[in-house]
């Protein structure tokens, strides 16, 4: 018999669609592949130019600020030998060609989920197509979420399979795929750290070019002063904001583009001959350790290349490609042919070579532009860290915080005002720390390289498993690109304790309060799956007289997917009544971006007719937004009451009066099962640490779910337990 699997379909049509049955897996504990649903629609040309400007002045902030301290991060020693500066450049070049251009803006934004990038985006996409996950909600019905076709087995696709056995099959290798996307997301809000503090500092140093007297504690109180209060702009959203920058950092591009121009026709043209890559292995000969070292200072001309990934859901793949391609790229390039030209007859000007290279009729203009283009470059990360947190919220991996959407357009435009105010205090604090840019440029280099690293990895696993790419071309790509981002990366990790322990810190702090998280939402999961109610003593409770059957419909939360959490039988004996309409409701969101209203809804009939006692799983990707309870109660009972006419509409239509009576008498009323968690007599002393100390003081200083939900307080009833993890 011939075997055959399924694969996704890039676009939508309902006949494609392939027919499935109806399956019932509320009790069922095992899951199969989840895809996507995206619908896609030939690009309005004007939208997306629209789109292509505004990512300008929020992707491209950081790419573009480079310029200003790579390289005096090559040469922080000065410059040796005059052909050393063709042996940087074809490094700076190579770089820029296979990292920025061709990894970030064609191959890892083709691995997008639904439109949405980021570390976590990666993650969803493999947990999507492989049981990874650590807990246990996959439901069968999640298949119907997508459009699969048949497809004939092949060599590559019986690789993919035995990767994903491995994988399905190892607790470790699950650990290892949550662990590396907690520190790539860690790694990326270090960068939106870092990166507003060495953008705004080199900027501001250019005036001592021409006011050596001002000391480096007047700069660092000036780049303080500038930091906060670019982030009281964030709370405006990224498309206001996007509108502001892009002007200005379009004109940047041009200044940049032609001064780099003028610079290479004036001072060397003949520089462009190290496009010859022969030219690295003469510097890697001549310097040896000095241009291995000086690798940790490439790295910084990369700056801000992973926000083309992790912006994405705040734009489209289109506009991110073309304002690459046609603006940032050429303009980049052209900015460092320029300073090396420069630098090729004025050796020693290599620490300020940006601004010594600016003719000195534009010095006042270029200083203010790379003023307002260094605040701008901030944004991308900034934009970045919001757009990573939503991702890691929505998929139990971090504290519960307040997403706000920006944008009715752009679904994927957020800010958090939580992490903008973290973001801030710690981007200040770096700054006045540090003072200067030598230290920070240490540590951002170390952050950067760790996320593209990261990112290889997850995107090598992806072109094995999903993509089902041809081995040869997996192997050129690690011998070229991963290749090329190890050997810097083992550069910079030699400057661990000149600044670059700075964004290992944060990321351990970060992922430890990200796994805490997510440790104690696993653990507590597990216990109601453990003790779930059963349907025999669910009917017993139904049908004691005793309780009585109140007006209303009943919305008992809980995070179980697969049964009905111990804290309803711990409600029942404290409170003996029961709504005469109940619905015992679990949030689930999918490891996809968004889910299509008429699919979100998934209900199950738990008893007998006459008790009208329901479970329903309301599904979210991880950028949709949540509605209002208002909003919410009213399109549930909508879909409650299609569930029922669905059922058989001439015997149920009593049943779905019924619940129209009781929506209108007593409204909907939400019950929400807080559980507390205390570690198990004779734990080990981590473990008592994590629940006792870490997680409770994480979950006094975030938000409440009714807070998440907005949920009013006369709606809600909450009803507490405690379980011992």
């Amino acid at each position: 018999m011939m075997e055959i699997t399924v694969k996704k379909v890039a676009d939508w049509s309902l006949e494609s669609f392939l027919s499935k049955g109806s399956f019932d897996s509320f009790d069922v504990e095992g899951g199969i592949e989840t895809p996507q649903f995206h619908i896609t629609s030939p690009a309005d040309w004007l939208s997306l130019l629209k789109l292509a400007f505004q990512s300008i002045g929020v992707v491209y902030g950081d790419l573009g600020t480079s310029p200003l301290y790579t390289l005096p991060g090559i040469f922080p020693s000065g410059i040796k030998h005059r052909d050393d500066l063709l042996g940087a450049y074809s490094l700076i070049f190579y770089a820029l060609t296979l990292i920025t251009l061709i990894k970030y803006a064609f191959i890892v934004l083709s691995a997008n989920d639904n439109g949405e990038g980021g570390t976590f985006a990666l993650y969803s996409l493999i947990c999507r197509h492989a049981k990874v996950s650590l807990i246990p909600t996959q439901q069968v019905e999640d298949n119907e979420l997508s459009n699969y076709q048949l497809e004939a087995p092949n060599r590559r696709l019986s690789r993919a399979l035995k990767v994903k056995s491995m994988i399905e099959k190892s607790h470790f290798a699950k650990m290892c795929l949550l662990l590396m996307t907690m520190l790539g997301t860690s790694m990326i809000i270090g960068d939106g750290i870092l990166t507003p503090c060495i953008s705004v500092l080199s900027s501001v140093q250019g005036i001592r070019v021409v006011k050596s007297s001002l000391t480096d504690t007047t700069v660092m109180w000036i780049s303080a002063a500038i930091l906060f209060v670019l982030f009281q702009f964030q709370r405006f959203g990224t498309q206001k904001v996007g509108y502001s920058f892009a002007p200005i950092l379009t004109t940047w591009f041009m200044f940049i583009a032609g001064i780099g121009l003028y610079n290479f026709f004036k001072y060397d043209p003949s520089i462009i001959k190290a496009i010859n890559p022969m030219y690295i292995v003469y510097y890697f000969k001549r310097s040896k350790k000095e241009a291995w070292l000086s690798l940790g200072g490439v790295i910084l001309c990369l700056t801000g290349s992973e926000a083309l990934f992790a912006d994405l859901g705040h734009f489209s793949v289109r506009s991110i490609q073309m304002s690459t391609c046609l603006v940032v790229y050429p303009s980049v390039l052209l900015a460092y042919t320029g300073q090396v030209s420069y630098l090729r007859e004025h050796m020693n000007d290599v620490s300020q070579s940006f601004y010594k290279s600016v003719p000195g009729t534009l010095f006042y203009p270029m200083f203010v532009l790379a003023v307002l283009a260094s605040i701008i470059a901030s944004q991308a990360l900034i934009s970045a860290s919001y757009s990573i947190v939503q991702q890691s919220l929505a998929l139990g991996c971090f504290p519960r915080v307040k997403v706000m959407h920006t944008s009715t357009k752009y679904k994927g435009q957020v800010y958090i005002p939580d992490i903008n105010y973290l973001l801030m205090l710690a981007c200040i604090g770096v700054t006045l720390g540090f003072k200067d840019t030598t230290k920070i440029g240490n540590a951002y280099g170390l952050a950067v390289v760790f996320v593209m690293t990261l990112t290889s990895a997850l995107l090598v696993l992806l072109m094995v498993m999903l993509w089902k790419t041809h081995f040869s071309l997996i192997i050129i790509y690690v011998a070229t690109i991963y290749l090329f981002e190890l050997l810097i990366l083992s550069s910079v990790l030699f400057k661990f304790l000149d600044g670059g322990y700075l964004p290992l810190a944060f990321s351990a702090f970060l992922m430890g309060v990200m796994y805490t998280w997510n440790y104690v939402y696993r653990k507590k999961y597990f216990y109601e799956l453990e003790n779930k109610v059963t349907v025999d003593k669910l009917e017993q409770i139904a049908s004691d007289p005793s309780i009585k059957r109140i007006p209303g419909v009943g919305v008992f939360y809980s995070t179980l997917v697969h049964g009905i959490s111990p804290i309803f039988t711990h409600y029942v004996e404290n409170v003996p009544a029961l709504h005469s309409v109940i619905v015992f409701t679990s949030i689930k969101y999918v490891p996809m971006s968004e889910i299509p209203i008429e699919e979100r809804f998934l209900f199950q009939r738990i008893l007998r007719n006459d008790l009208s006692i329901f479970q329903c799983v309301v599904r979210y990707g991880y950028k949709d937004a949540r509605k209002g309870w208002d909003s919410f109660g009213e399109m549930l009972v909508e879909r409650l009451k299609q569930f029922i006419r669905e059922e058989n509409e001439k015997e149920n239509e009593n049943e779905v009066q019924l619940i129209e009576d009781e929506f209108k008498n007593g409204g909907v009323t939400c019950l929400i099962g807080e559980s507390e968690a205390v570690p198990l007599k004779g734990s080990s002393l981590t473990k008592r640490w994590i629940i006792n100390y870490f997680y409770l003081f994480l979950r006094k200083v975030t938000r409440r779910q009714e807070e998440m939900d907005g949920i009013p307080y006369k709606r809600m009833l909450k009803v507490g337990m405690t379980y011992e993890l």
